[in-house]
């Protein structure tokens, strides 16, 4: 008798995946990749055909990805587009998923899908706000997470860790006010004697006792 598969579900699932990244990469001249990757169909293609390639992902009836589960930014300075903007659809219908990449910089304007998913307004001000990627077409594309008058955007990795100004309460003036990050560190005076060392042998453990303290003498 042949070994069953341990997962016919999960390998069945894998088999569609493949089939869709065929499907893209051979019949879509605009698809530049796509692939399965750990178990996730993972395809790119350009800002130019990013509403169409989602409309048809949409709307299509073999695809089915109905809902706009997330859109996220991820940053690498040493490229020319140093921005991947991430789409990460789900097919209620079908029960699988997708991950859709384009590419952009910090001038060249990513479109808007938010006429798609209504969503998607939270979405591209998020990552706006976060990474400084633009969205044409978007018309509400403001701050979400941070203050309006906040300068930078904390996700690059060219922002640092500490920010450039922080906020506090001040309790002479009886406001919160901004104010450049001061990163003060006092002196401090560390014990780092454990606190077992000091305990007395307890019955018993005798040999334990002179084995710690270096006591025990060769045989």
């Amino acid at each position: 008798m042949a070994d069953l598969p341990l997962n016919p579900r999960q390998d069945r699932l894998d088999g569609q995946l493949s089939a869709l990244a065929f499907a893209f990469s051979s019949s879509l001249a605009y698809v530049s990749y796509a692939a399965v990757e750990k178990g996730e169909l993972v395809v790119r293609t350009t800002r130019d055909h990013l509403v169409p390639f989602l409309t048809l992902l949409r709307d299509d009836p073999r695809y089915r990805f109905e809902q706009l589960m997330d859109l996220c930014g991820v940053d690498y300075p040493q490229r020319p587009e140093r921005f991947d903007v991430v789409y990460n659809l789900l097919s209620v219908t079908y029960n699988r998923r997708v991950r859709v990449i384009v590419t952009t910089d910090e001038q060249a304007p990513v479109p808007s899908v938010h006429q798609l998913w209504p969503c998607a307004t939270w979405w591209e001000r998020e990552c706006y706000d976060l990474f400084g990627v633009l969205f044409s077409g978007q018309a509400d594309l403001r701050r979400i997470l941070t203050d309006n008058g906040f300068e930078g955007h904390p996700l690059r990795k060219d922002f640092p860790l500490s920010g450039f100004e922080q906020v506090r309460y001040d309790i002479e003036r009886k406001q919160v006010v901004k104010e450049p990050v001061s990163l003060t560190q006092d002196f401090r005076d560390f014990d780092f004697v454990s606190p077992w060392e000091g305990m007395l042998t307890l019955p018993g453990d005798e040999k334990a006792h002179e084995v710690r303290q270096g006591m025990k003498r060769s045989s």
